[in-house]
């Protein structure tokens, strides 16, 4: 039941129509007797910036969970932001504080990380290969370098966005070797689709699969459906994979403590959720 007292955390995006967040977040709030709740806000690219600014004057509002397309240009909107979103050149998360700045923090990376780490896959000394060098990907990336890879490949269609990431890996992780350019997954460890590719019928595949070897672990960020064309491929031909939602159950526990409420399992959050595809 949402009342005058709820508190509201807007999930920013658009489209809305492949949103999985509330479907865990809602559920585990009411069964933990928590007066909050997400709700969904589709947002085109033109809105956003006035949308974005008119958004917390409300008062019982929280925060908010940023998604595509606007994970980027939200950085430039919060007062503060954490060395991740830094690194990341992205923001997904907004706390609303006391005094009413907004601190920007990013959570994909880590919560994508946590889920191959909780599969029993070691990142240290890997190799891995993120294509998409969007606000996901970046945060991906960011995230393996800070788990210890040996090497990150980055690939984005728009070229400047994976080279001026693989800058800012190269300037924090001097260590890494990073290189840019090429989606070949050929050779990598990990490979990461951090791309759009699959929530389109008719999607391309994101990098080859032909290239990739069974013992690489697969990753994927598209959430529409639980397997996605890529994921289906890599599973063919025996990789282990990783489906989109797993990146969520594993960050909403950092999620709920940036926001203030009690924290809790990936477990428990699987028990409530209400995911449909």
């Amino acid at each position: 039941m949402i009342s005058g007292k709820t508190t509201l955390i807007a999930h920013i995006g658009y489209p809305t129509e492949s949103f999985k967040a509330p479907m865990i977040y809602n559920p585990y709030f009411e069964r933990s007797g928590i007066d909050a709740v997400v709700v969904p806000m589709g947002v085109k690219v033109d809105d956003y910036a006035a949308f974005f600014r008119s958004l917390f004057h409300l008062t019982n509002i929280r925060g908010a969970l940023i998604t595509m397309p606007h994970k980027v240009t939200t950085v430039a909107m919060v007062d503060e932001v954490t060395p991740t979103v830094l690194i990341a050149g992205s923001c997904n998360a907004v706390l609303k504080r006391p005094d009413g700045s907004l601190l920007g923090d990013m959570f994909d990376g880590t919560g994508f990380v946590r889920g191959i780490e909780r599969k029993g896959r070691a990142l240290k000394g890997a190799r891995a290969l993120v294509v998409g060098a969007g606000g996901v990907g970046s945060a991906i990336a960011a995230s393996l370098a800070f788990a210890g890879v040996s090497a990150l490949g980055i690939f984005d269609a728009n070229a400047e966005s994976a080279d001026a990431l693989g800058g800012r890996l190269r300037q924090h992780y001097p260590a890494i070797t990073v290189t840019t350019g090429s989606k070949d997954p050929a050779g990598y460890d990990v490979v990461v689709n951090a791309t759009p590719l699959g929530m389109k019928p008719g999607d391309p595949m994101p990098m080859d699969v032909s290239r990739i070897a069974p013992q690489t672990f697969v990753g994927e960020v598209v959430m529409k459906q639980e397997y996605t064309p890529f994921l289906l491929a890599a599973k063919g031909k025996g990789c282990e994979v990783q489906v989109g939602t797993d990146m969520l159950f594993e960050m909403i526990p950092a999620y709920l403590e940036f926001f203030g409420f009690n924290t809790t399992t990936p477990e428990v959050l699987r028990e409530v959720a209400q995911i449909k595809y």
